[in-house]
């Protein structure tokens, strides 16, 4: 095959250079890569071998651009593996992740190319660069030190290997915990179905279709499972789902990923000895806001205290409700999200299935929309072009009739999908050789239906990514390095967490909840309950969450466990957890922190934020606005359109002034004393 004859090296003639989906196969991808890979290196070669003097030109600008041919290919191959996998594609998963950890360590650890940005870096007071240039040699810098540039010989060799064991089962974690989601469902009979609303039955019948089985399944798809955890009146099989959900990745068998993270914790904790550090979680949060182990224990433990001690209380209510209906014993982990279900109908007036109808995909979709322009002037065009999946959708999204993005929505839950909810970028946005527009996709797993109705949850996470989406849609920097979402991994989820506030804005919900079929606006009562019960629950809820951020950095901030399961349930024993509720992720099923190292001794990342995103709405309440332009525009200037050119820290300073305390975040869940 020639370059010509694949589409995923041909020249691209598409509406906003979009990848030809129709016309690329499975059998493209290798051959693919292994061009991207061979023009890597043979620029990487150029640029290291380059018998003229380094300058910022000829060194960093070079290196931005050595990589576009792979980035290409990557940037369409991992958004289909995420979001559509295949037998075919998770065979290449495995076999591209030892490569291309190989591909990495050969560029970081050329000393030849080292040298050449070390010395720019020596001399960078004398190169007239300006602020984006100095912070982008810093990064690059930093960037290969931190990956072992400076080691050498079994050092050295050792940390390649180590590098590249992660990488595989970083993969191998992945595919396990997906084979896990697709294998298991559970069928309903008849007797089954008491208590689960229409919308609960419509998704179980959909997802017994895709399955092929008659009636109705239910699966491990959270869209499915938690409606099913709360309106089941079946307490067995309330049980039997619970613990099929929560020990996905310890079945035993290939699947199991319990030595996968007892071997990654270890690989971690020699990557961080070889490079000097006495913890990987030392080493890890050295780039991030927090810094240090010890600032992330005391963010988490000064909100742990009061969430378990409203937890705590609100267990003895639900335990009471649990005897009153004849159950004997103790509360147990299945039966929370029933009998909450059933208390916040009694005490907000609240029924998902009334709710669920005003909540369409569609009208959320509209509210994002609607959010985005009011605040920052886009619009959007939906877009007839092909796609990698029916279910896949796009949009053009521009700003006084300029081209800015093109932004695919992706929301239905499949076999073939990874769970969860994500954000990522197929092209990200620059200006060094050319301006390159990105092409940004909010992925989702919510259930399916004709039509599609969310929960008022699904409603914030559709929310929630598209912040994300923002980030990279509006992101305003000439280098790739710091595009959009490029920032610290503590600073990443500020702008998702904060353009959450917009769908808790009353006129918001006025103007786009409306019944899917009269058309009629979500009553006022309904919205002032719904809008009075956002601080429900929310002990449980913080409570499973930081748990599971605890034991990420009990992982991390010592010698690595041998056993993980063991060291989990003594982290959570010293908390005191609740009996009732379990961590928000167990360690076989524990993707943030063992698919890859992005949210590793990270975990916390998102109460960090939220400590900000409280702040930073506040900024836009103060003027009397939710919408106020002039705060918009700070915010866009600043941190939207930012990317990762300045500290985390400063970006926000800029943005408001000062940095937060977590006064807000304890406000906003309704945990103030």
């Amino acid at each position: 095959m020639t370059h010509t004859d694949n589409p995923l090296l041909a020249e691209w003639h598409t509406e906003f250079d979009l990848p030809p989906f129709d016309q690329i196969r499975d059998n493209d991808f290798a051959p693919a890569f292994e061009a991207g890979l061979e023009q890597g290196r043979a620029a990487i070669a150029v640029i290291a071998e380059n018998p003229e003097a380094a300058t910022f030109a000829n060194t960093i600008e070079a290196l931005e651009l050595a990589d576009d041919a792979l980035s290409r290919v990557a940037g369409v191959f991992y958004n289909l593996a995420g979001a559509d996998s295949t037998p075919a594609r998770e065979v290449l998963q495995r076999d591209l992740a030892p490569k291309l950890s190989a591909y990495s360590s050969e560029i970081t650890n050329n000393r030849a190319l080292f040298d050449r940005i070390d010395t720019l870096w020596q001399a960078r007071d004398t190169l007239g660069l300006n602020d984006e240039q100095a912070r982008v040699l810093m990064l690059y810098r930093r960037s290969f030190v931190r990956a072992g540039a400076a080691l050498e010989g079994a050092a050295a060799t050792e940390l390649t290997q180590v590098k590249s064991r992660l990488a595989t089962l970083g993969t191998q974690f992945t595919q396990n915990l997906l084979a896990d989601e697709r294998a298991w469902f559970m069928e309903l009979g008849a007797e089954d179905l008491a208590g689960l609303p229409d919308f609960v039955l419509r998704a179980a019948k959909a997802a017994a279709a895709e399955r092929d089985v008659a009636g109705h399944v239910i699966t491990l798809n959270r869209s499915l499972i938690v409606p099913f955890l709360q309106f089941s009146k079946r307490r067995a099989l309330r049980e039997k789902a619970y613990n099929a959900w929560t020990s996905r990745g310890a079945n035993g068998g290939e699947t199991d990923n319990r030595a996968i993270a007892a071997e990654v914790l270890a690989l971690r904790a020699t990557r961080a000895r070889l490079l000097g550090y006495d913890s990987f979680a030392q080493y890890k949060l050295e780039t991030e806001m927090a810094g240090t182990p010890d600032a992330v224990r005391d963010l988490l433990m000064q909100v742990w205290q009061p969430a378990r001690a409203a937890a705590m209380a609100d267990a003895d209510v639900l335990e009471a409700m649990l005897h009153a209906d004849g159950t004997p014993g103790p509360l147990e982990p299945w039966d929370w999200r029933h009998y909450s279900e059933k208390r916040r109908q009694a005490e907000h007036d609240l029924d998902e299935a009334a709710l669920k109808p005003y909540l369409s995909l569609d009208n959320m979709l509209e509210a994002a929309f609607d959010c985005a322009q009011r605040l920052f002037g886009l619009e959007f065009r939906a877009l007839d072009t092909a796609l990698y999946h029916p279910d896949a959708r796009a949009w053009e999204v521009t700003r006084d009739g300029q081209h800015l993005a093109v932004f695919i929505g992706d929301y239905f839950a499949r076999s073939s999908k990874r769970s969860g909810a994500w954000c990522s970028a197929m092209r990200s946005q620059r200006k060094l050789g050319g301006d390159t527009r990105p092409i940004v996709l909010n992925i989702c797993n919510f259930a399916k239906g004709d039509p599609a109705l969310l929960a008022y949850d699904d409603a914030r996470t559709l929310f929630h990514e598209f912040g994300h989406a923002l980030h990279q849609m509006l992101s305003d920097v000439t280098y790739g390095l710091i595009s959009g979402t490029s920032v610290a991994r503590d600073f990443v989820e500020l702008p998702s967490q904060l353009f959450e506030h917009w769908l808790e804005v009353p006129e918001v919900l006025e103007t786009h909840a409306r019944h899917v079929e009269t058309g009629a606006a979500m009553p006022r009562d309904m919205l002032d309950r719904l809008l009075a019960a956002q601080t429900y629950d929310q002990g449980f809820s913080t409570v499973e969450y930081i748990a599971s951020a605890l034991v990420d950095l009990g992982f991390h901030e010592g010698p690595a466990p041998q056993d993980p399961m063991q060291r989990q349930e003594e982290i959570l024993q010293d908390l005191g957890m609740p009996r009732a509720i379990r961590m928000r992720h167990a360690t076989p099923h524990f993707a943030h922190v063992f698919s890859g190292d992005g949210y590793s001794s990270g975990y916390y990342s998102y109460m960090w934020s939220e400590v900000m995103d409280a702040d930073a709405f506040d900024a836009f309440l103060e003027t009397g606005d939710p919408f106020d332009q002039g705060t918009a525009a700070l915010l866009q200037r600043h941190i939207l359109s930012a990317g990762g050119s300045d500290e985390a820290e400063a970006l926000y300073t800029a943005f408001r002034g000062r940095m937060p305390g977590v006064e807000a975040l304890l406000k906003g869940r309704g945990l103030a004393a």
